[in-house]
């Protein structure tokens, strides 16, 4: 069986795995989650690249933000301890949008991406495959970098062609990559 890279924008992926256990009312599971996404590929997961941020923290934070922390902090411990698995992180943003609500946005994600999918030839010279599971365009440059470069890139997204829907994905990122798969409700089980 071939080897995979499998690289996860978190955020999106999250976001992702809340909407599938929303709608039937049961746990996901995390990591059986990349393993299913390769074994449908038959494809041998190598190494497992996540990348995420950390909940956001007030100077003072509160019971929320500090449970926020503690479950992440949790999730983050378990994950560096096995060796098959990168943990890289950004950072969290908060802003208060037009209506004067919270939201949170992670910075600096993409780039961390980039920039271990850009170092994979020299990394894992054996490795061919890559699965990214991710929505933004921000990642088709170095998916058209890598492609030049010989590496099939497998898409693995999910969006859902409703109006001011929060799942989108960019056209141009589907056009760019070899292969894409819209994640789906057994992939997470």
């Amino acid at each position: 069986m071939e080897d995979v890279l499998l690289f996860v924008d978190d955020g999106f992926f999250g976001l992702v795995k809340n909407h599938f256990q929303n709608l039937d009312n049961k746990p996901k599971k995390y990591l059986q989650t990349f393993r299913n996404i390769c074994d449908k590929e038959k494809l041998n997961l190598r190494h497992l690249f996540i990348y995420t941020a950390p909940p956001y923290q007030s100077s003072n934070p509160n019971a929320k933000e500090d449970m926020l922390m503690s479950k992440y902090q949790a999730m983050t411990k378990m994950l560096r301890k096995k060796k098959w698995i990168t943990l890289r992180e950004g950072r969290c943003r908060k802003i208060i949008n037009a209506s004067g609500k919270e939201e949170f946005s992670q910075k600096g994600v993409d780039a961390l991406v980039i920039l271990d999918m850009y170092d994979i030839k020299e990394n894992y010279p054996n490795v061919k495959k890559v699965i990214l599971i991710a929505s933004d365009s921000d990642f088709v440059p170095v998916i058209e970098r890598m492609k030049q470069k010989g590496f099939e890139i497998i898409i693995y997204t999910y969006f859902d062609r409703k109006r001011n829907s929060r799942f989108s994905t960019s056209n141009h990122l589907l056009k760019s990559c070899s292969k894409w798969v819209r994640l789906r409700g057994e992939d997470f089980r």
